[in-house]
């Protein structure tokens, strides 16, 4: 009864276990490869599966989805002779779970020595600035080189990425210095370009200011010349008018002469020739009668007086005629100047009065 027993107990524990090993349920993206006494047999697809117990063995699953792999840096020497360390991650997916289980032992492995390969292919054709600035370009060589190479493994490889390009670090520090110089050199550039044209600015705003300045210059010169032309004309409009004698422009000329020893330092004087015939007019000028009007008709006290100063003026030109014939004379501190007492006339260059002496 016990030996019955245990009998039957363990022919369902037999046919439970045999039941559960001819059922395989599959996740999705997951696939099984069947293989029947040791040959491939079929696939296994996401689900549920029979297979036979005992006869049939299922392989692990393989992930069906994109994987990410990154590789360790890779030491890669570009056509300059100089090594980088290039770290890479590859994107790609299984399409065909029997080529990736029995086309290659490890397929990740095997991309991984493939890009490495393909990587220092690529690169060893490149100097070191063409590396550092064509990752696009090493990108797209290796996607396809490694697409061909893998296709006949049941994987697709989507992307490859190049994460980080290490150079060494003497060449890091040489890099950082050129940066250095090179921002150096455009901020040189820009600030002398700033001041360039500030100076412009600054001389073209000199210019106009020059200009303007020499327009109002121009422009006050003209009014001034044309004040004083108006002037000049407007005197000898008068004098014409008036019609001066000789004995008024001799007199005139005779008040001007004491102007010529008003200087602190002038103890030298000069008197010009005209001085003679000047003071004979001034002379006629008080001895002749003036004709009868109503300015000369006065009383007997006041001829008498008018005849006294004429006497002498009279007097004391002939004393300056005769020192003006002598020669040039030396005035000295203690030395009086007979014609000091005379009054200048407000208009005292004679150049300006026309001459109308006979």
């Amino acid at each position: 009864m016990d030996a019955a027993l245990i009998a039957g107990i363990l022919i369902v524990l037999l046919a439970v276990f045999t039941v559960l090993r001819s059922v395989r349920i599959v996740p999705q993206a997951r696939a099984g490869n069947v293989e029947r006494l040791g040959r491939y047999h079929r696939t296994l697809g996401p689900g549920l599966n029979f297979v036979i117990p005992f006869v049939d063995r299922v392989r692990p699953l393989i992930d069906l989805r994109e994987q990410v792999v990154s590789f360790k840096p890779q030491p890669v020497i570009t056509e300059d002779n100089l090594v980088v360390d290039i770290d890479t991650v590859l994107y790609f997916q299984v399409t065909d779970p029997r080529a990736a289980a029995y086309e290659i032992a490890n397929f990740i492995q095997g991309v991984e020595q493939l890009t490495v390969t393909t990587l220092r292919n690529v690169v060893g054709g490149m100097d070191l600035e063409k590396t550092l600035t064509s990752r696009d370009t090493i990108n797209s060589q290796l996607r396809g080189v490694l697409d061909e190479a893998t296709g006949k493994w049941g994987i697709r490889v989507n992307r490859v990425e190049i994460k980080a390009i290490d150079p060494p670090k003497t060449i890091k520090e040489a890099m950082e210095k050129q940066m250095r110089a090179e921002r150096d050199k455009r901020a040189a550039i820009l600030t002398a370009e700033g001041l360039r044209q500030s100076q412009i600015l600054t001389a073209e705003g000199e210019k106009q200011s020059s200009i303007l300045r020499a327009e109002g210059a121009r422009t006050a010169a003209i009014l001034r010349a044309e004040g004083e032309s108006q002037a000049i004309d407007e005197v000898f409009q008068a004098v014409h008018r008036n019609d001066p004698d000789p004995k008024l422009l001799a007199y005139q000329y005779l008040q001007v002469l004491p102007q010529l020893a008003q200087g602190q330092g002038n103890t030298f004087w000069v008197i010009p020739s005209e001085v003679t015939s000047a003071l004979q007019t001034v002379s006629k000028a008080f001895t002749q009668s003036l004709p009868p009007s109503d300015a000369t008709r006065e009383t007997a006290p006041r001829k008498d007086k008018v005849r006294s100063e004429a006497s002498s003026a009279e007097k004391a030109a002939e004393e300056a005629i005769a020192d003006a014939e002598s020669g040039p004379r030396q005035l000295g501190p203690a030395t009086p100047d007979p014609l000091s007492g005379l009054t200048p006339a407000r208009n005292a260059d004679p150049a300006t009065e026309p001459d109308h002496r006979s």
